[in-house]
């Protein structure tokens, strides 16, 4: 167990809550500034704790005194929340004359209220007290843990630790690797080409994928010996001291270049510029290589650097990390960054049964390949886990065994901690190293399913709306929230599976086996649990509650112990699930922050819902649901309301009511994706416009004198709208104008005839990065030519001619470009510009007959795609000649492409419609037929 990962979490979130209220519990300072002075002294000791031990375990006393004052924490929280939801429900009454004597019948009641509260407090002040007072009279080791740091060397003890991991891996075999040649053989050409100019080369990769593995291994080569006067290999880890560091250089290279030891017999004597003028003496004049293993802060470059001399010998600093500001740090020489990817499949199987099957010459038995096969894919490429489980399992002959360890993977993490061992402590280092804000970011994420895709304005709105992210000035929460992001998955604790037109990341997922460990420390914090829907959940304080709905029939909630702590309320269907399961919410639920619903099968909102005055976000995408509460409005705490492809038509007039409203997207779909209206808006109160915290406003369908108050939203980030007419251009670019902060927009007109005019736009918003014109244009906008920033550009049913691409070739950062239904015209010319175009996509134009590209057009152009172009006839001339082209779909064009093709490859053609070109991985023009229809 961690200990300030525990609490700082809490502690921190409630300090903030006690604070923001402050002036709503007037009455109880005195006992709320007491409990407030607890906390943080609690916090600060916390922290103090965790960054001098480490990695040192807990006694059971340790653990049970973490565990009552988090218990402590939560239940301040509790009352809290409690007082605020009475203060709710009184606030709903008063100020209406009609209801006096309903304010003096509850007068009583409120002071009661306010009276608990306080005698609540006190109690909780009181047992904090006690805790200190027991601690005093049974001492637990933390304390002395503390004074023993320096004693015992506990710091000491831990950085060795590390250092003996890290250089274990100088003595592996070649035999116990795997999958490293191709690594190495990049790693050896940039240790030794002709640059003479001193050189750091980075090798990113998150923990536990083998950097100290192919480094050691390259450091190793007789080769690399031959090649440089003298070598040094240092562990640095997240502490260190500088002189040491030099100490360890020092040795390492004199020996390696078995030169006398006699001028640093005195090494331990020697002061800082002692150690650096000997360094500096010696490398001078020498081609040295110095190892740099485990860097975890830019600020090492700046201690060390001075005793690395920049001479013109060809020397070369190699360094591991698992953060890229340390590997994409400007170490003001010559530098590569080496990026150390997963082990493919193949390679993860070989490495798993060279441990696994020992004995039989590492060959798996053919009757467990199946299980075999599935343990390696729960290791995702990650060769320490695949080496932890292969050893494991080499104790193991049965099939009932192995599957046993399949279907309790987490358990076999915590019971079998010889071969988990390293595992976990590298795994615990990333996560140590993170500050307690980060920390619960990154718990957060194992609420989703194992190989879940998480969604990252998904994720961010969660966050925000568990009050994790820590407010700055002048910025908001989603900008914060994203740098958050950047940091975890920088750090290597989430993997980018797909980004955006704009370079951001889209999609994301969480390793197995760090998903493990965050489901572990989650488990013991009581910082979430999960359940499968028909076990009971024990009410034992936890937080939040995620079920991973996979039968048909579900346990209905309403019949659930009331989970009086829960927070947030998760559900994930599998499989269809039973409507009955979410009928309604057990009455334990009214403090919820969070309730998530997405793809579940519920057809009506529960009435308890206009109870949940604390609700932050509510996501009911792809529900059936028909129509949102008319007592929407009473949930003022609201910052997100997600309706992705639901059936709801129109909002209720309660909505501007919501004044916290931060993102409102409610959109659905028709069955046609061809159609003019496959996407349909979502009716709106014109007053919705008041709403001057939206960030986020998708897809609201304009009525009434919608756009003309659309310009007091100045402050949207993001605008999609519905039903424009021609009419409504001068408002529409008024408000359009004054959007400054805006980022994506889109505008659809009333139907496929009325006109989309925009012309009366000077401009557009300056960091405009997407942009989608549904709608008749007939010409491209002047305005074009001002899109600076944009990276994705979708027009549809534009009914554009020739020449509209003179307006869109020269947009600099123009990623991605999607013509759906757009072109009347027979042929497109793209003659020049594109310079940054990675993906083209033209559908739906059932007169063009080809496209050409000239010369140097588009060269980054990566995809290509062609659909719904019947009369389309050749590819563009040279398009194989296109440098980083991957791929070419085609799909229902004309049958005398589709023939020409299927001849050139000498494939019979038979009932193709459709194929996709994909480039041989390393050729400039060999194109293969990888599928079709």
């Amino acid at each position: 167990m961690e200990l300030s990962s525990s609490l700082d979490p809490i502690t921190g979130k409630l300090i903030s809550v006690l604070e923001n209220e402050a002036s709503l519990l007037a009455k109880l300072g005195a006992e709320i500034d007491e409990i407030k002075l607890e906390l943080k002294a609690i916090r600060a000791f916390l922290e103090d704790a965790d960054t001098r031990l480490g990695a040192v375990p807990f006694s059971e006393t340790d653990k049970q005194w973490v565990a009552s004052v988090r218990d402590i924490a939560y239940e301040v929280e509790d009352v809290v929340d409690e007082f605020m939801y009475h203060f709710h429900k009184q606030q709903q009454w008063r100020g209406k004359p009609s209801r006096f004597f309903l304010k003096l019948i509850h007068f009583p009641k409120d002071l009661l209220v306010k009276h608990q509260v306080a005698v609540k407090l006190k109690g909780i002040d009181k047992r904090i007290k006690s805790i200190a007072d027991r601690n005093q009279r049974y001492p637990v080791s933390l304390s002395e843990s503390r004074k023993s740091d320096k004693q015992i060397g506990g710091e000491y003890h831990r950085n060795n630790w590390v250092k003996n991991l890290s250089e274990s891996t100088l003595f592996f075999k070649d035999d116990d690797l795997v999958g490293i040649d191709k690594a190495q053989s990049v790693l050896l050409g940039w240790l030794m080409d002709q640059e003479l100019q001193r050189t750091v080369i980075s090798v990113l990769g998150m923990g536990g994928l083998g950097k100290t593995t192919l480094v050691a291994n390259t450091f190793n080569r007789q080769v690399v010996k031959q090649h440089f006067d003298c070598c040094a290999w240092i562990t640095v880890s997240q502490q260190y001291v500088v002189t040491e560091l030099f100490k360890s250089i020092i040795k390492g290279l004199y020996n390696k270049a078995k030169e006398k030891f006699d001028s640093v017999i005195n090494l331990d004597s020697m002061s800082y510029l002692q150690l650096v003028e000997e360094l500096v003496n010696f490398l001078q004049p020498r081609r040295y290589l110095v190892v740099i293993d485990d860097v975890w802060s830019t600020n090492l470059w700046q201690d060390i650097s001075i005793a690395l001399p920049a001479n013109m010998n060809g020397s070369r600093i190699l360094l591991t990390t698992r953060k890229e500001d340390v590997a994409s740090f400007e170490f003001g020489v010559v530098k590569h960054i080496f990026l150390l990817k997963h082990l493919p499949f193949e390679e993860s199987m070989a490495l798993f049964c060279k441990k696994a099957f020992v004995g039989k010459g590492g060959q798996c038995p053919p009757y467990l390949e199946s299980s075999a096969a599935k343990l390696v894919a729960k290791c995702q490429g990650l060769p320490l886990a695949i080496v932890a489980l292969g050893g494991l399992m080499a104790s193991k002959n049965s099939v009932t065994e192995w599957n046993g360890v399949l279907n309790n993977l987490n358990r076999e993490l915590s019971e079998n901690d010889a071969y988990f061992k390293r595992l976990k402590y590298i795994s615990l280092l990333s996560y140590n190293d993170l500050s307690y804000t980060l920390k619960q970011c990154f718990l957060y994420c194992c609420i989703f399913p194992e190989d879940h895709a998480i969604k990252r304005k998904r994720l961010i709105r969660l966050w925000m709306a568990e009050g994790f992210v820590e407010p700055l000035n002048e910025t908001t929460p989603e900008v914060v929230a994203e740098r958050y992001l950047t940091e975890l998955i920088c750090r290597g604790l989430l993997q980018v599976e797909r980004r955006n037109a704009s370079g951001r990341p889209k999609i994301l997922k969480m390793h197995d086996i760090l998903r493990e460990f965050a489901v572990s420390i989650s488990k013991s914090i009581k910082f979430a649990a999960k359940s499968d829907g028909k076990e009971e959940v024990e009410d034992d304080g936890i937080r939040r509650w995620s079920i991973e709905a996979k039968e048909k029939e579900m346990k209905d909630t309403g019949k659930t112990a009331a989970l009086s702590r829960v927070r947030s309320f998760f559900v994930f269907s599998v499989d269809e699930t039973s409507k009955s399961f979410f009928n309604r919410l057990p009455s334990g639920f009214k403090l919820m922050r969070v309730l998530d619903l997405e793809d579940t099968p519920i057809n009506e909102l529960p009435d308890e819902l206009e109870n949940l005055f604390n609700l932050r976000y509510l996501n009911l995408t792809r529900t059936q649901v028909k129509e949102l509460p008319k007592s929407i409005g009473k949930l003022y705490n609201l910052q997100s309301l997600v309706m992705k492809e639901t059936q709801i038509k129109e909002l209720p007039a309660g909505i501007v009511k919501l004044k916290n409203l931060r993102h409102l997207i409610a959109y659905r779909f028709n069955a046609n994706r061809w159609a003019f209206d496959f996407c349909l808006g979502t009716l709106v109160p014109s007053d919705i416009c008041l709403l001057n915290n939206l960030q986020v406003l998708a897809t609201v369908a304009a009525r009434g004198d919608f756009i003309k108050q659309l310009s007091k939203m100045v402050q949207l980030r993001r605008l999609n709208v519905a039903n424009v007419k021609e009419t409504d251009e001068n408002n529409l670019c008024f408000a359009i104008a004054k959007m400054i902060h805006l980022r994506y927009l889109q505008v659809k007109s009333c139907n496929e005839d009325e006109q989309l005019k925009m012309d009366a736009l000077e401009s557009a918003p300056p960091f405009l990065e997407t942009l989608a014109l549904v709608g008749k244009l007939e010409k491209a906008p002047h305005w074009f030519n001002s899109l600076e920033s944009l990276r994705f550009l979708f027009l549809q049913g534009s009914r554009l001619r020739d020449g509209f691409l003179l307006h869109i070739q020269a947009l600099p950062n123009l990623r991605y470009f999607f013509l759906l239904n757009a072109c009347e015209g027979d042929r497109l010319d793209f003659l020049e510009g594109f310079q940054k175009l990675k993906r083209l996509r033209i559908e739906g134009s059932p007169r063009m007959k080809e496209i050409v590209i000239n010369k140097g057009v588009m060269p980054g152009l990566q995809q290509l795609n062609i659909d719904q172009c019947q009369e389309f006839t050749t590819l563009p001339h040279g398009w194989e000649s296109l440098p980083d082209l991957k791929q070419v779909y085609l799909s229902n064009v004309s049958p005398e492409l589709i023939q020409k093709i299927c001849r050139s490859k000498g494939i019979d053609r038979q009932t193709i419609t459709g194929m996709v070109l994909s480039r041989q991985e390393g050729t400039k023009a060999i194109f293969n037929i990888t599928r079709w229809h």
